[in-house]
């Protein structure tokens, strides 16, 4: 096609057609008749090595540009192809008088045909012949195959008629859509010909509203499958909302609907603005950067931006730290910012093909009409800006808009979207303090309808950011760690959606404490702008938790809160990290933890408000970090410390807590009275308190069951598909080190420890409870793995392997955490409790890491009496509860000091480094 590739420079620096074609005469006269196809494959090879190499170069030199990068491969890849087909059709299936069935026209499709390749992109062929295949055709598409595949290529191919080819596109929409993109490559050209305009004529004409809708319900499917997210924090730059083939879609709907040929055309068609469509190439110049980069990194088709790759990527690509954002997140943010842009143009894409489509079928309408839209007016059913001046008239309106969609449950028309983020400058400091906007903007976030919503709207258009700057400073920015999985902006929006969904009850089986709670609250108005702000000073160099305080006390008088609502906000931001660390970092049947926790709170309305921040704090993460534990520790420490905040410090509510769990347990199991106290009398009040139902039920059934067997050990492993984790039980006589060995055994199992409790029965049995997934963070469910690791924790248990020779020698994965450095850190804590030492540490997570410092422990010489294991992506957190062998806390300065040197040396120690044990 002319000019297809007059956008790649030095052209022939990647390949000499003419010379390559040479080069295979001379390699093909010098081969035996049988020889030819290999000969001409090594002549290929050569060509493929050097034309790679010539583009890896220009990686390396000019990474941002991604438009022609991606079409320097394709150009490699045509010349490469047409090369081939010639040699096969001239020199080993040579055909001086061929029939009328005789004629094969080699066709490029999907991706290929659109001339845009990654460096490991799949070639989509498709071979097309008139009629039914001859022998000839075979030989020769069989040849070129072979030839492709000795390259080392990955080709996905096709033989069709084009009768064949019509009635497939006819069914399918994925083929349909790769043959709109076909572009001829070689061989017949009137067979293409043919075939195309038959396709026009019979696939395309009539069918644009068809293939519309079924593009978009595609898109919205691909959407969920990748996290229905533009801001997940590993994205995937070719298939995920805001990636490449969002901007694909468009091209492919415009093609479709205007016949279009190349993206330009489209502002020709008036589906893009110029401006619009400059943006649309910016978008894919930037996204074909990466996704290009990527491969090369990887040296294989990767599309998901991982961690472990987006650092380099960054480098590869010149970003360079700046003060308070370091290179990696400047480049990850300016991916979000990028991904945001596409949905900006997918909306106003299809606003522009709504227009010329009156009454189109797959944009929704609304039936009602409100009265009162204070100068707004409704298009097609959504909020419209009456003219274009209309916000610079009264900038409040900017604010006003996004109310006025709440209330009366409008959409928003994507020309007045654009309109919004044009004008959002005008948002001076007078409009931030305008009374009448800071009360439009509250109402949206204080909604009861879908401030989600909305709010996502603000953010997408730039009002967000304008009217609070504060916010803007978060917009798309990255927290480069794997335990958020979104964008700061998106963990706070979702947050605010969260906390909309638990008042209305909508999650109440997922949070029945926090669904009740959040109806006793005084301050409604509070606890909204306090899940908003408790993040909004991330990446400032500080504690955000402080800094985010400081920016409360700003902020809230201006929105118009009281002096008291603004205090609580202020107290709610400062400790919002207060609840999670206690609950999952502090042993909870330690009454001193209790108090501790009370005295930093100090009344039931903050006690009830920090609740449920925390539970949305925490849901807003991301898919997979809330499960039943979680929920458990903090709906402990909540009874307890809203007891004793009614009480004092009596521990009646305590006691009753634990009768209540223990008359629910025997209800559910169904045991005679005496059999039962008997039973409950073994635990100490801690088990009672810490355990969920469900685990208690399970614990019971294994230590009655192996009590009757007398089994010296029992290991029971219960996969929990809906959290990805598997609860390991394991119940055996307690002895000194028995914890590490278990540990030990998980790590030589396969698996990773992410939460455990331990507990010591009055008459000396130990039952432990522990949370495992595999290395990598997924589900350690299948049945051989769960066996081989109750083997593993078996031998360590019985002394029949050495645990320390076994883990040194085991390969270990290569981890996402690699990417991560985490500065260890351990804390000796002889105040947080009356009766034992309490030890934290903080280090980079690894196989075996609770293993190494359980044994360090061992080795210590201490006693552990109860362990609490946190991760946050990849760094992990270790408590435990210790005592000197006669029972006393560690005091002395001088063993304190070497106990944490020692556990230093241990959370510092890389992956492989393993105690040894005698």
């Amino acid at each position: 096609m002319t000019g297809l590739y007059d956008h790649v420079p030095q052209r022939r620096a990647i390949i000499d057609r003419r010379k390559l074609a040479e080069r295979v005469e001379q390699a093909v006269a010098q081969a035996p008749p049988e020889g030819r196809r290999p000969a001409i494959a090594a002549a290929l090879k050569e060509a493929l090595e050097e034309g790679r190499a010539e583009i890896r170069r220009r990686i390396a030199t000019t990474p941002g540009r991604g438009l022609e990068l991606a079409s320097a491969q394709s150009f490699l890849t045509d010349q490469l192809l047409r090369v081939a087909y010639d040699a096969v059709t001239q020199h080993v299936y040579r055909l001086d008088n061929p029939s009328a069935a005789e004629r094969l026209s080699m066709v490029a499709v999907g991706g290929y045909g659109r001339a845009e390749m990654a460096p490991f992109s799949d070639i989509d062929l498709m071979f097309l012949s008139p009629l039914r295949n001859t022998a000839w055709v075979e030989q020769v598409v069989e040849a070129v195959l072979y030839i492709l595949w000795d390259l080392g290529l990955k080709v996905g191919h096709s033989t069709r008629t084009v009768d064949d080819m019509i009635r497939m596109a006819k069914g399918d929409l994925t083929v349909k859509t790769a043959l709109l993109e076909a572009r001829y490559l070689w061989g017949d050209q009137a067979l293409y010909d043919e075939a195309s305009a038959r396709f026009q004529r019979e696939i395309v004409a009539g069918q644009a509203r068809e293939f519309i809708a079924e593009k978009l319900s595609e898109r919205d499917e691909r959407h969920k499958r990748m996290g229905d997210s533009r801001y997940v924090v590993e994205p995937n730059v070719k298939d995920g909302k805001g990636g490449l083939r969002d901007l694909q879609t468009l091209f492919w709907i415009g093609k479709f609907v205007h016949q279009v040929r190349d993206s330009h055309e489209l502002v020709e068609k008036g589906l893009f603005s110029p401006a619009e469509y400059r943006q649309f190439q910016r978008a894919q110049n930037f996204l074909w950067a990466v996704r290009i980069t990527l491969h090369d990194i990887a040296g294989r088709a990767e599309e998901r931006l991982t961690f472990d790759t987006q650092r380099e990527v960054a480098d590869r690509m010149a970003y360079a730290n700046r003060p308070g954002m370091s290179a990696v997140e400047r480049f990850m943010r300016h991916y979000f910012l990028t991904a945001k842009q596409v949905g900006n143009l997918t909306g106003l894409f299809l606003a522009h093909l709504e227009e010329q489509h009156a009454r189109s079928s797959w944009i929704p309408r609304l039936a009602r009409r409100p009265r009162r839209l204070n100068g707004f007016r409704l298009a097609s059913g959504r909020i419209e800006a009456p003219s274009d001046d209309f916000f610079q008239k009264d900038p409040v309106r900017l604010v006003e808009l996004f109310q006025l969609a709440d209330l009366h449950g409008l959409e928003i028309h994507p020309m007045t979207m654009r309109l919004a983020a044009r004008d959002e400058g005008l948002i001076t400091e007078a409009v931030r303090q305008d009374p009448r906007a800071n009360a439009l903007f509250l109402d949206v976030l204080c909604s009861p309808r879908d401030p989600e919503k909305v709010l996502r709207w603000m953010n997408e258009a730039g009002v967000f950011g304008r009217f609070v700057p504060d916010f803007g400073r978060v917009v798309a920015k990255m927290q480069w760690d794997m335990y958020h999985h979104y964008t700061v902006d998106e963990h706070s929006i979702r947050a605010i959606g969260l906390l909309a969904a638990i008042e209305k009850g909508t999650l109440r089986q997922d949070h029945p404490l926090s669904s009740a709670v959040v109806h006793q609250i005084a301050s409604r108005r509070a606890l909204y702008v306090a899940v908003l702000l408790h993040d909004i000073a991330k990446g400032r160099g500080g504690d955000h938790s402080i800094l985010g305080e400081q920016v409360a006390l700003k902020l809230c008088p201006r929105l118009g809160l009281s002096a008291s609502e603004t205090d609580t906000v202020a107290w709610l931001v400062r400790q919002h990290l207060l609840m999670s660390a206690t609950a999952f970092k502090r042993d909870l049947s330690d009454f001193k933890t209790i108090l501790d926790f009370v005295e930093a709170v100090a009344s039931v309305e903050r006690l009830r408000l920090l609740l449920v921040l925390t539970v949305v704090d925490i849901r807003a993460v991301g898919p997979g970090v809330w499960n039943n534990w979680k929920a458990q520790l903090l709906s402990t420490l909540y009874d307890s410390a809203e007891e004793v905040l009614r009480l004092g410090h009596k521990q009646s509510g305590r006691q009753e807590r634990i009768e209540a769990r223990q008359q629910g347990l025997q209800q559910a199991m169904g045991w005679a009275d005496a059999g039962f106290a008997a039973y409950a009398g073994r635990f100490a009040d801690s088990y009672w308190l810490s355990e969920p139902a469900d685990v208690l039920a399970a614990n019971l059934a294994l230590v009655a069951d192996a009590d009757v067997e007398k089994r010296q050990f029992t290991i029971r492993s219960t996969p929990d598909a809906g959290a990805g984790t598997t609860l390991v039980t394991v119940y055996a006589a307690d002895h000194p080190g028995l914890f590490y060995r278990i540990a030990g055994g998980i790590a030589l199992g396969g698996a990773t420890i992410v939460d455990a409790r331990i507990h010591t029965t009055r008459d000396g049995m130990a039952l432990d409870n522990l949370l495992v997934q595999d290395p990598l963070g997924g589900p350690f469910d299948e049945p051989e793995r769960l066996r081989r690791m109750e083997a593993a924790i078996l031998d360590s248990l019985a002394g029949k392997v050495k645990l320390a020779d076994r883990l040194t020698a085991r390969p270990l994965p290569r981890r996402r955490q690699e990417a991560f450095r985490v500065v260890p850190q351990v804390f000796l804590d002889n105040r947080a409790s009356n009766r034992f030492t309490v030890v934290e540490v903080t280090s980079l997570d690894r196989p075996a890491l609770l293993y190494a410092l359980t044994y360090a422990l061992y080795g210590a010489r201490v006693t552990i009496h109860s362990a609490h294991v946190a991760t946050y992506g990849e760094r992990a957190v270790d408590t435990f509860y210790l005592t000197d062998l006669t029972g006393e806390k560690i005091d002395s300065p001088a063993r304190m000091k070497a106990l944490e040197k020692r556990l230093l040396e241990v959370a510092a120690a890389p992956g492989r480094k393993v105690p040894d044990v005698a």
